[in-house]
């Protein structure tokens, strides 16, 4: 049990890819084996990852679970893994919803079955590796290494354009990736030139990059910008998601929405606003403004869809502008905010997903004129999908209010304007999600086709009854999940904003060595003229 505990990271980290191996030679005729073992081992990255929410502490700073071993040591780059608050919450949200989303896959994969569950349990591996890294140069590979199971999982199970949306994707995520490179690259060799130290380890990073020049700065947050853009997808750089969520298989677009996309966010919440705190102030205007225009444009286009799955995947372009403009108005209100609705995404829209994908298997068909009255055949259905819908547009009692109400929260602080265009944005959501759900679900039965449409059998029950659940428990009960972000959260606050605690305050927030806050302030705003050792312990308390 010593031994699962320091290594449960790769042990979690490792799972999916152990399946995939094993997969490997099992004959590609046995297509029942292999559905078989892929669902075996989706719940076991489940299960195995289980023992992190009693084993982890969220009131303990820094990262934790942390494993760093010898890789590449010639260029510096180390195996080294670890988790904090924030990935925590997103390696948990990964587990949950991969496990789901290969069960939700049982009948709609009919072709290439062994290629299909290979490619999910590396995708698996792949966000989990994200979310986990310690190291710039794992994160990097992480990050590449998911993109080329997405790109396949599109082009190959997916729609009628899956080529194009998977070309599509493939080139956008590879463009940003690239200049993302080049950024690391930059970090890695300025940091040698002032330590004389060649390392890609990220706490070390974290604490050297702040003390950059604003020039430097400037151009790393911008080389950034463009990677972790293009994933979440911001405006403009959204063009590529609607093509792949509507094209891509159910499961794909699950994963796609629920974790993929966070991606972006989680870089800048890790990366850009830490490391590069003068830069991410002077430029928050502009990833404000256009999170702002994601909200109210995102909610106008989906007013405007006719099939389901585009209509969702342009709510994700809305949703997720509420998540950058939580995190660039430096507040603690606003951040914790974000990183709860990047999870609160995560369970209502994979769940809206799941619901459109169920649809699909019965009629085969995604467009909204082709549906209506569906409550009287599948009552159960219809209860699970309204729960969803008032989830995703923020019904209070559910987990999509306290992620909105918290970032309001945050950004109210700053601009009341900010606050007051979010909340057409809320309002939009809720008449497009509410006129979904009519035209679909209310009425008379409008196609003879529909009279005798099966409801939620046991396996898709189990698929949406969980996502329920963390809905609810969410929107009940959300002082666990926040709990788990005070601590991050405060660190990367003063570092980005340090005027914004009293000085008291802030000596109560003690920043760890593998997460240190930017550089020394002192009065006025001004840089310290030297850093002071770290009084004991005990004077500390």
């Amino acid at each position: 049990m010593h031994f699962f505990q320091n290594h449960i990271l790769s042990v979690v980290l490792f799972t999916p890819l152990a399946g995939a191996i094993l997969a490997l030679f099992i004959p590609r005729e046995q297509d029942q084996a292999h559905r078989v073992l892929g669902n075996i081992f989706g719940f076991a990255g489940l299960i195995v990852s289980l023992p992190l929410v009693w084993w982890f502490q969220p009131d303990v700073g820094g990262f934790q679970f942390m494993e760093n071993l010898d890789w590449i040591p010639s260029i510096g780059a180390r195996y080294a893994l670890g988790i904090d608050g924030i990935s925590f919450l997103l390696v948990m949200l990964t587990t949950v919803l991969g496990a789901l989303s290969i069960l939700s896959s049982w009948n709609a994969i009919q072709i290439r079955k062994k290629e299909y569950y290979i490619l999910f349990l590396l995708l698996q591996t792949g966000m989990l590796g994200v979310f986990m890294s310690l190291d710039f140069f794992l994160f990097y590979v992480f990050w590449e290494v998911m993109l080329v199971p997405m790109y396949f999982l599109i082009g190959v199970w997916g729609s009628d354009r899956r080529l194009y949306a998977a070309i599509k994707f493939f080139l956008y995520t590879l463009a940003g990736s690239v200049i993302m490179l080049l950024a690391i690259l930059a970090i890695y060799f300025k940091n040698h030139e002032t330590t004389g130290v060649y390392t890609f380890d990220i706490p070390t990073l974290l604490a050297a990059a702040p003390h950059f020049s604003q020039t430097m700065q400037q151009w790393l947050f911008w080389g950034l910008f463009f990677a972790f853009a293009i994933k979440v997808p911001m405006f403009p750089f959204h063009t590529w998601l609607p093509d792949a969520h509507t094209e891509a298989p159910t499961a794909g677009s699950v994963i796609l929405a629920g974790v993929l996309l966070k991606m972006g966010t989680y870089g800048f919440v890790r990366f850009s606003v830490p490391m590069l705190p003068a830069a991410s102030k002077q430029y928050a205007w502009i990833i404000i403004l256009l999170s702002i225009v994601a909200i109210i444009y995102g909610a106008l286009v989906c007013m405007m869809q006719k099939d389901m799955k585009k209509l969702i995947a342009y709510s994700s372009v809305s949703h997720l502008g509420f998540c950058t403009l939580g995190i660039f108005v430096f507040t603690p209100h606003g951040l914790s905010g974000s990183i709860l609705q990047q999870i609160n995404h995560g369970i209502s829209t994979g769940a809206l997903f799941l619901i459109v994908g169920i649809l699909y298997e019965r009629r085969h068909t995604r467009m909204i004129a082709d549906f209506g009255g569906l409550s009287t055949p599948m009552p159960n259905f219809a209860a699970i999908y309204l729960i969803i819908s008032l989830s995703s547009l923020g019904m209070p009692l559910l987990n999509g209010f306290i992620g909105e109400f918290t970032i309001l929260r945050g950004v109210f602080e700053v601009s009341r304007v900010w606050a007051a265009w979010g909340v057409v944005g809320i309002i939009l959501g809720a008449a497009y999600l509410l006129w979904l759900y009519q035209r679909v679900m209310f009425g008379a039965v409008t196609h003879p086709a529909n009279e005798h449409l099966p409801d939620l059998n046991a396996r898709e029950l189990v698929t949406l009854v969980p996502l329920v659940l963390l809905a609810f428990w969410i929107g009940v009960y959300p002082k666990p999940f926040f709990r788990y972000l005070d601590v991050p959260v405060k660190k990367i606050v003063v570092g980005v904003n340090p005027t914004y605690y009293d000085k008291s305050e802030r000596a109560t927030i003690h920043v760890e060595a593998p997460l240190p806050a930017a550089a020394p302030v002192g009065e006025a705003g001004q840089p310290a003229a030297a850093t002071p050792a770290a009084p004991p312990a005990a004077e500390r308390k």
